[in-house]
């Protein structure tokens, strides 16, 4: 087995992080869903859109997607983390969701509407882009897999944000470049209006399997597992992950972290997805704004991750995470109130503080309470992407169906706030058990 702390790897594995997160950043956040914003909105169906002979709210449409593709790989990821761990071989699943997720971004491409040309691949563009989210989902529950693996415990809250401040670096920098296609065409020769935001999705798709390549190459293969996994493959996945969930409800830390984990991530998870429709529909924000927006989010992440990692050494997990998800609450409130682009501004700067700390520190907190050294990393952390996964699809589903319901994005935050405070009071049971059992609290520093 390779040592742990070895910087090379560390360094390797933060490359991952790199690599995939300029999909986050462009596809998800930024230049896919203004330029998606802009072609599905007509002065004859106004922001409705046709896919496959139903009607929708063109940005309910996205979110309904990725609910989709977030629950098939809830479906999916139990079944493929036992045969990860039975064959020892998550690399070469991180692989094939690398792979599906930068193709996916490349073909997004052709996505284009246009009458005079007669030009509609909006279906297969989406379907598209729900492809992506399961390649950047999959291979993202092997990675976080490593960290046990690779970090001791008392390294895992800095190599966890590590990974979280290579992946806002690399996503700005691809940004900048996508930033100068979009926002300057004519510095280029170009003239399509379409060309631009088409030209940063393949850019994305190529950047996430170049740099893929570094920890593909460095990272361990891992060990094979066969004794904690006889029985059938397909049908263990499940039997593992209700393994998993009787060893948590055995650990009276983890069993009260992993509840708290889902609800507030479904507030976290959902304002990422859906701020750039949010300003663009709302708002009425230009894409240059949107993208400003983003990259100081993105800037400020980077600060945030690491400030929430100096932070809990002196505090501990908990009470950081109770702080941060105070503020998201706060965050939710001030977007229903938020009518100006000054004020998003300012609502912008305050999610990027706590979106990359909240990430980083919910990764590492769930990392330390699992049992060092454990051979089945990949189950666990299966269980917890499972988790995380169910509450991107709750959250997205509720937003979308709330904006449809009231034809209004401003009630879908207020959703997301109770979200939030039933997260926060769970993570106040947490830190009780945490104080009234020290034995068990292996992350408190008190």
């Amino acid at each position: 087995m390779q040592s742990k702390n070895n910087k090379k790897t560390i360094r390797a594995w933060a490359m991952f992080d790199w690599a995939n997160s300029a999909y986050n950043l462009v596809i998800t956040s930024t230049i896919f869903p203004a330029y998606y914003v802009a072609i599905t909105t007509n002065a004859a169906n106004g922001n409705r859109v046709n896919f496959f002979g139903k009607s929708f709210i063109n940005t309910a449409l996205t979110d309904y997607a990725l609910a989709a593709a977030y629950m098939l790989m809830v479906i999916l990821l139990p079944i493929l983390s036992s045969i990860a761990d039975y064959k020892g071989n998550k690399k070469i699943f991180m692989m094939f969701f690398t792979l599906l997720g930068s193709a996916a971004c490349c073909g997004l491409y052709f996505f284009e509407i246009n009458a005079a040309k007669h030009i509609d691949t909006l279906q297969i563009s989406v379907i598209l882009f729900a492809l992506a989210a399961v390649g950047y989902s999959g291979g993202f529950v092997f990675y976080n897999s490593y960290l046990p693996e690779i970090a001791t415990l008392d390294m895992q809250d800095s190599v966890s944000a590590k990974g979280f401040t290579f992946g806002y670096i690399g996503s700005v920098l691809l940004q900048l470049i996508c930033f100068a296609f979009v926002l300057k065409p004519q510095w280029f020769g170009i003239v399509d209006p379409t060309f631009a935001p088409r030209l940063s999705f393949l850019l994305v798709g190529l950047w996430w399997i170049g740099f893929a390549m570094i920890p593909f190459t460095v990272l361990p293969k891992g060990s094979p597992n066969a004794v904690s996994h006889s029985h059938n493959i397909i049908k263990g996945g499940f039997i593992e992950l209700a393994n998993v969930w009787r060893k948590v409800k055995k650990m009276p830390l983890l069993k009260r972290f992993l509840p708290a984990f889902f609800f507030y991530s479904m507030g976290v998870q959902t304002i990422m997805l859906v701020a750039t429709g949010f300003a663009a529909k709302e708002l009425h924000m230009e894409t240059s704004a949107l993208i400003t927006i983003i990259l100081i989010i993105q800037i400020v992440a980077i600060a945030g991750a690491t400030l929430m990692s100096k932070l809990s050494e002196r505090i501990g997990n908990v009470k950081v995470l109770i702080i941060t998800v105070i503020i998201w609450i706060a965050v939710c409130i001030a977007a229903y109130y938020t009518t100006t682009a000054t004020q998003f501004y300012i609502v912008a700067v305050v999610v990027g503080l706590v979106m990359g700390g909240i990430q980083s520190m919910s990764r590492s907190t769930y990392s330390k309470y699992l049992p060092q050294d454990i051979p089945d990393t990949a189950s666990f952390f299966s269980f917890y992407d499972v988790t995380e996964k169910l509450a991107i699809v709750g959250g997205l589903f509720s937003f979308g169906f709330i904006e449809e319901l009231t034809n209004s994005m401003r009630n879908s935050t207020l959703v997301l706030a109770l979200f939030f405070v039933i997260g926060l009071i769970l993570l106040f049971s947490l830190r009780i058990a945490e104080v009234n059992s020290p034995k068990n609290a292996q992350i408190s520093t008190e």
